[in-house]
């Protein structure tokens, strides 16, 4: 027996609820309409073969209220003609058909009433199964966005502890040195590679800041 036959006798938002508390709600949405289709073929079976029965039993009135109304018919003009034995026939007939036209009209009110019924509950079950169907899409957008959220936070989590903090500062540490080192670099190839005539040129200027220091120093000497 399936798994929603079992269950068949709770209200949808029952089942709803069950799904809800389901550690895979979406693999038990999809069971469900799983065997809410195996139901709902097997019905549609079932209606199908009521309606059949409902059609066979109209046919079958019809038929006999054309025939009484034919013998009818004939026996009058069987009567007109004078035919005692034409006319009893026909009339025995129209009797015969008669009770048989209200036997068939019996089994086919009957029979209607059941194919009714059987149509209300088929369309009551398609509408489960599109509701379910629905709500399977609904369970999935939720569930995989709760999948995704949990994976984002537990990546997250490994930003915000202290081994990852440790690691930018050594890091920009490491960067701090590596500039220093490369400005001292700098430097250096900057003093080495001056030449011989920058060297006494710079002297020059050197010679040139003194002598005007003592000149200007002469001037406030005291006389």
């Amino acid at each position: 027996m399936s798994l929603f036959k079992r269950l068949r006798d709770l209200t949808l938002s029952n089942v709803y609820a069950l799904i809800e508390k389901a550690e895979d709600p979406v693999k038990l949405t999809d069971q469900y309409i799983r065997d809410m289709t195996e139901d709902l073929e097997d019905a549609e079976k079932a209606v199908a073969s009521q309606i059949a029965l409902e059609k066979k039993f109209k046919q079958l009135y019809e038929d006999q209220a054309a025939l009484v109304l034919k013998r009818s018919e004939q026996a009058q003009l069987a009567a007109q003609a004078q035919n005692v034995d034409l006319a009893r026939r026909a009339l025995e007939e129209k009797h015969a058909a008669e009770q048989k036209t209200s036997e068939y009209q019996v089994s086919f009110t009957r029979n209607k009433e059941l194919a009714d019924n059987l149509r209300i509950k088929l369309d009551e079950m398609r509408k489960q199964l599109t509701d379910m169907k629905d709500k399977r899409e609904t369970l999935a957008a939720r569930y995989n966005a709760a999948k995704t959220q949990q994976e984002i936070n537990k990546a997250m989590s490994s930003f915000g502890s202290d081994s990852a903090a440790s690691g930018l500062k050594r890091m920009e540490e490491k960067m701090l040195q590596m500039e220093a080192q490369a400005e001292a670099s700098n430097e250096l190839a900057s003093s080495k590679g001056k030449s011989l005539d920058e060297e006494f040129a710079n002297l020059g200027k050197d010679t040139k800041v003194e002598d005007e220091l003592a000149a200007l120093m002469k001037q406030y000497e005291k006389k």
